[in-house]
């Protein structure tokens, strides 16, 4: 199967604003009469980043499953700075993706899922399903994620932010806010910024012992870490837009399960709401999200 586009229309995000024509890509494996498995995208991650887990020797078997793939606002496939010509971009939260990815289930006849699961803000997602229609699915299995981005994390992504956007002369507006209300990018301020973000996320997306070890060299074929910071970290940074990421980056930060009804803040509430059987899966040596806040 290849990507496809269900149509949003003008769609009412969590702030009131309407996003116009707006659209939410996926891709889906199986046959539709199998019990269906929701697998959101993560930060920056396309559609297909997100295929290593499927095939007939994996747990996402399309054998067995029906698995729905989709794509984040911002990301560049779903509805995004980079495909609109939207001049100033709305804030997006968790609750507006999750919304778009209910309205598709409606669209595709999924009245029920097997699972929802996800990995970083897919795994904030799997947690937003949970609060938010915790009758629609029996298992969420997030990983390497949190139902509430942590001040630290915020910290982290304000950090990765202001780099981005230095290259324009612009100062953050704040955590939990987007960019700046100049969103047109030189080619050099695309670039500067760009290798400024991957180098300022090169130390949180691996940990202090993978450094220590230098396993740049074993996993990645670095000759040394300069090197791996410019084939590794530089490259992927170059590859995004970076009105993509700082949509993508005020979603992650504002991640909150309790901004939404009946919880209105109430964090230890929508966690107690939720229904589906719960697996969590961190990682010890996570950066982003220790344990003891996922």
């Amino acid at each position: 199967m290849s990507i496809e586009y269900h149509s949003l229309g003008d769609f009412k995000l969590q702030s009131g604003i309407v996003l116009p024509n707006a659209l939410i890509a996926y891709k889906t494996f199986g046959d539709s009469s199998s019990p269906a498995v929701l697998y959101p995208s993560w930060f920056s991650g396309e559609i297909k980043d997100n295929e290593w887990l499927i095939g007939e020797d994996k747990t996402l078997n399309p054998k067995k499953y029906f698995i729905i793939i989709t794509a984040l606002f911002g990301n560049g496939q779903s509805t995004s700075p980079s495909n609109t010509d939207i001049s100033l971009f709305p804030d997006v939260t968790f609750y507006d993706n999750v919304r778009a990815q209910h309205e598709l289930m409606n669209h595709l006849g999924i009245k029920h899922l097997r699972a929802v699961l996800g990995w970083s803000m897919g795994a904030a997602q799997s947690f937003q399903w949970a609060t938010q229609y915790p009758d629609f699915m029996d298992i969420v299995v997030p990983f390497c994620g949190s139902a509430r981005t942590s001040l630290h994390n915020q910290v982290f992504l304000e950090g990765v932010k202001s780099a981005l956007i230095a290259a324009k002369g612009q100062s953050s507006a704040g955590s939990c806010r987007a960019g700046t209300n100049d969103t047109t990018w030189t080619d050099k301020e695309k670039e500067v910024g760009l290798k400024a973000f991957g180098r300022g996320y090169a130390g949180w997306g691996f940990s202090q012992a993978f450094y220590r070890e230098q396993l740049f060299k074993k996993f990645y074929g670095a000759a040394d870490l300069e090197t791996f910071m410019k084939e590794f970290w530089e490259s992927w940074a170059l590859s995004k837009d970076p009105e993509n990421l700082l949509v993508m980056l005020q979603t992650w930060q504002s991640g909150d399960v309790s901004k939404q009804e009946p919880y209105n803040g109430d964090f230890e509430k929508a966690m107690g709401a939720i229904k589906a059987r719960i697996l969590v899966l961190p990682s010890k040596t996570d950066l982003y999200f220790p344990r003891v806040l996922s």
